[in-house]
């Protein structure tokens, strides 16, 4: 196993890989991983590293592109299919963002379609992207076939579940048992195996991380050629 590497020394060198690459007309990296990964915090302290070598970085998650109640439980609450298949709404995610930022795109955009919490729509003004922008999507099945090819690069979060679920669950009333074996957290659990089976996201990202020990990540995996 690698020695582990302290987290701010392996941000510098996933930014200077970001930032040798050409944005064309922006750069597109998922940061990928399963609840509790700890994406979001990622992404954002990636952004900060970014922004102090003066690149302009576009956040967006996908949990801003879910779908509404009612789809994402048509297969009902517990389904782990349910989880992976009916949460987003990939189709508005690549028109609002994915689709605008790339090759040809109008470089206006929206971040935010759906609000899960209150289960309505969100009504955002379009952003208008210069180019030579760095756009960091965190988000949860990110790999999945029908989104690969947008990406120039990504970053796969690699925890295990004994760690991500106490870890999520420690966010506070709401986010679920703390026991990785609970019924509660099979719909979940499952849904992130089934994504694992179909769309094998370690082989396709191109920097896998092992980001167990938030203090010291370490790279299990890093592509040549980005």
């Amino acid at each position: 196993m690698p020695s582990p590497t302290l987290r701010p020394a392996l941000l510098e060198t996933v930014a200077r890989r970001l930032l040798r690459q050409t944005a064309q007309p922006v750069l597109k990296v998922a940061v990928d991983g399963v609840d509790g990964a700890g994406k979001t915090t990622f992404a954002d302290e990636l952004a900060g590293v970014l922004r102090a070598h003066s690149t302009t970085v576009i956040r967006a998650s996908i949990d801003g592109f879910h779908h509404p109640r009612e789809v994402r439980y048509r297969l009902g609450r517990t389904s782990p299919e349910g989880f992976y298949r009916d949460s987003y709404n990939l189709e508005a995610l690549k028109r609002e963002l994915l689709e605008p930022l790339g090759a040809g795109g109008s470089l206006r955009f929206r971040t935010q379609v759906f609000d899960a919490n209150t289960d309505q729509p969100v009504h955002q003004e379009q952003q208008q992207a210069q180019g030579g922008e760095i756009l960091l999507l965190d988000g949860l099945f990110l790999h999945r076939p029908e989104l690969r090819h947008f990406w120039d690069d990504s970053i796969f979060l690699k925890v295990d579940f004994v760690i991500s679920v106490p870890r999520g669950a420690a966010r506070g009333p709401g986010f679920g048992s703390a026991d990785p074996y609970a019924g509660s957290n099979r719909r979940y659990v499952q849904g992130n195996r089934l994504y694992f089976a179909e769309a094998s996201p370690e082989d396709h990202a191109g920097i896998v991380v092992n980001n167990n020990d938030l203090h010291a990540p370490y790279i299990e995996k890093i592509t040549p050629g980005n």
